[in-house]
């Protein structure tokens, strides 16, 4: 008879039950999905987890209490793991539009060892393969290899939000492409499913375009610290290979100063200083010109060279539009005026253009909230919006038609709480913004429990008139894996003006992983009550020493007092 108790794994699961009898050690698979590299590929990479890769959990245990099977107690071997995908893969499957591909898989293990995978696509055998490398132990004595305490298992599962994303910013600091296809490995384990990187920024332009080479050449921070056509499209199908559509963003016409260092005549207000703050929000300032053909001309290259390349791997690509500084506009030739009546018909002519060539190129276009909400740009129907604002941005942003991938800043930066990393012009002087105790714009830090408190659903939302319609509050959804359609996700984000490889993980994990459960499963129960923190703690702590095992240099979640006496010797 299956008893149910609270999951170990982390993103939890929609519905499971176990016993709690013991399955030691051997493990075999017969695989009978359509996709067979991708699937195989998984396959090795379950096996290398589970025989290599895993965990003795004392830290989860009493002092000296028993905690895994003895060595001589009777044994029922896994001998054979069955994985079975009932539906073809088609060939949109690793480039997909949000909501397009099945993510659901059903895993189970009986008492006499018998394991399957069921799932309607290769991405939910992935899923599945993610979850089965989490209901395994490691024995601590040599020869007792690995074991299950949880059979039987029943596990019927599937996501919430069809995009479940990270977006890495690669541009401000460089990652060399290891470093990306490592956070790519860890949000399969944590099941993302997008990893939108912001891949070019004012400070560097680290992205090789053959037709125009000096971007990269004069644009990334020195020589070799770019990446080439033959990079992306290896970081792309290392993504694709685990369920994981890696999409573009060169955020325009701001945040574009280092186009000017290999093209200086289409910025305006290059790199002024000192004063940099008068047109730009952090330095060095500069924006393409708004009305040059020259720009349009640059562009066009641009896209024409880099888009057909992406394509074969996503279905989107982001044009950035956020934090325009209307001021750089007083300088560019072609504009001279910050009056955003004048400057909003170009900025719509701008946009325009950029997204008929990205639609040329079979991709669909995002952009932040801003062009939407602020500059209140016509944006066609299938331009979607990412917001960072706000919770009721979200809400207005669908509100006009269009879908929508969540966000804010207040929950879900996780660059934020490290204080500013501007130092004061003139020490001596009181008029400086950067003051003691030199706080960040968004601290402070978001840790985990605030990150895994956030629900991308629950957002208020403003006041319609009575000829208005809309969708049932958010809220009387019994199953919100039913929510509204239009909010496609929600993406975490590192800035990294204070991260690099070095703290790469450390800044990402646990906190990210909290993120991916909100997204996989949903902030609320099945019955509509918030997560419990004191589960999740226990729940998150297990899965970051997993992920430590697996090379993630993942911070600490609770001190091993807690873990060994159970959460709730450290509640208050």
């Amino acid at each position: 008879m299956s008893k149910f108790v609270p999951d170990i794994f982390f993103p939890s699961a929609l519905t499971r039950s176990f016993g709690r009898e013991f399955l030691p050690n051997r493990y075999h698979e017969e695989a009978a999905a359509k996709s067979a590299q991708v699937v195989d590929t998984a396959i090795k990479r379950t096996k290398a987890i589970l025989l290599q890769q895993n965990i003795v959990p004392w830290k989860f245990h009493p002092r000296e209490a028993p905690f895994e099977p003895l060595l001589n107690s009777t044994r029922t071997y896994v001998t054979s793991i069955i994985l079975t995908q009932t539906k073809c893969d088609s060939r949109e499957t690793f480039r997909a539009l949000a909501g397009q591909v099945d993510e659901s898989y059903r895993l189970s293990i009986s008492t006499s060892g018998r394991a399957s995978v069921t799932a309607p696509s290769s991405i939910g055998i992935l899923r599945a393969l993610s979850t089965l490398t989490q209901l395994f132990f490691e024995h601590s004595q040599p020869g007792g290899g690995i074991y299950t305490n949880l059979a039987p298992i029943d596990i019927d599962d599937n996501p919430v939000f069809s995009h479940r994303g990270l977006n890495l910013d690669v541009a401000r600091n460089w990652y060399p492409p290891q470093d990306i296809k490592h956070v790519i490995d860890t949000l399969a384990w944590n099941k993302f499913n997008r990893l939108h990187l912001h891949i070019t920024d004012s400070q560097s332009w680290p992205l090789e375009i053959p037709a125009l080479p000096d971007l990269a050449g004069k644009g990334a921070y020195r020589e070799g610290l770019s990446y080439s056509p033959e990079t992306i499209q290896d970081i792309q199908q290392h993504g694709a290979d685990q369920g994981v559509q890696v999409f573009l963003e060169i955020d325009m016409p701001g945040h574009t100063t280092s186009i000017g260092l290999s093209h200086p005549e289409l910025i305006t207000a290059f790199n002024v200083l000192p004063e940099w703050e008068k047109y730009a929000l952090e330095p060095p300032s500069g924006q393409l010109k708004l009305n040059a053909s020259t720009v349009y001309s640059l562009i066009n290259t641009l896209l024409d060279d880099l888009l057909p390349r992406l394509q074969p791997f996503s279905a989107y690509f982001h044009t950035g539009g956020d934090e325009l500084d209307v001021n750089a506009y007083l300088l560019d030739d072609t504009v001279m005026s910050n009056d955003p009546a004048v400057i909003r018909p170009l900025l719509q002519t701008f946009t325009d253009h950029v997204h008929r060539k990205v639609r040329q190129h079979g991709l669909i276009p995002i952009v932040w909230e801003e062009m939407l909400l602020h500059w209140n740009l016509t944006l066609g129907p299938d331009v979607i919006v990412q917001t960072w604002r706000g919770e009721e941005a979200v809400h207005e942003v669908m509100q006009r038609g269009h879908q929508v991938i969540a966000g804010n800043y207040q929950n879900w930066y996780l660059d934020c709480g490290q204080g500013s990393w501007l130092s004061p012009r003139d020490a001596a002087s009181a008029s400086s913004s950067v003051q003691p105790p030199y706080l960040d714009y968004c601290s402070p830090v978001k840790n985990w429990r605030q990150i895994y408190s956030y629900d991308p659903l629950a957002a208020p939302r403003p006041a319609l008139s009575a000829t208005s319609s809309q969708p049932p509050p958010l809220s009387s959804f019994q199953d919100r894996r039913h929510h509204d359609p239009r909010i496609l996700g929600a993406e975490i984000h590192l800035w990294s003006e204070q991260t690099d490889p070095v703290t790469l993980d450390s800044m990402l994990w646990p906190r990210a992983a909290a993120a991916g459960e909100v997204l996989w499963s949903g902030a609320t129960d099945e019955e509509g009550r918030k997560r419990n923190l004191t589960d999740a703690s226990r729940r998150l702590s297990v899965w970051r020493e997993r992920m430590v095992r697996r090379g993630v240099q993942a911070r600490i979640v609770q001190m091993l007092y807690c873990t060994m006496e159970g959460v709730e010797a450290c509640s208050l």
